[in-house]
């Protein structure tokens, strides 16, 4: 199996919109995932997001993704915000899942970034097991709070 890590471009914004619909899914969600593609498009445009792809080249398809932003804490100063991070079911377990993160932490790293956050649902016992195993803290203190604008 190739699969190669890179940074995704506008083409591949059709094949992440798809991977985040297989996250809503799977997080039974599905109908609070209302970003469109074209939305995806024009904020990609703007420099919004960016997002590392794992292509699977031998099938000509992004199989994987790491989409992310850079934030601002006032405690830590520069931050990775991870906002999604999603590996087609039959791609686990091999490995891409690591790489993925790794090349995401490095872009971290590359920006100067001190700390790198997201978020994990309570129930999700597989990726908080992953998380841990990368040494991560998951924080039980804090409530997330959101307002639509």
């Amino acid at each position: 199996m190739n699969i190669q890590l890179r940074q995704g471009t506008a083409q591949d914004l059709p094949a992440v919109h798809g991977l985040v619909g297989e996250l809503a899914r799977f997080e039974r969600a599905e109908s609070s995932f209302t970003a469109t593609l074209e939305e995806y498009q024009e904020d990609f445009a703007d420099g919004f997001f960016e997002v590392i792809v794992a292509e699977d080249v031998e099938q000509g398809k992004v199989v994987g993704m790491a989409l992310y932003n850079f934030v601002y804490s006032t405690w830590k100063g520069r931050m990775l915000y991870l906002e999604d991070f999603v590996l087609t079911p039959s791609y686990r377990r091999l490995g891409i899942g690591q790489r993925l993160w790794d090349v995401l932490k490095e872009r971290g790293r590359e920006r100067g970034c001190k700390l790198m956050k997201w978020q994990v649902l309570d129930w999700n016992e597989d990726a908080i097991r992953f998380y841990k195993s990368q040494d991560a803290e998951i924080e039980t203190e804090w409530y997330n709070g959101k307002l639509p604008l």
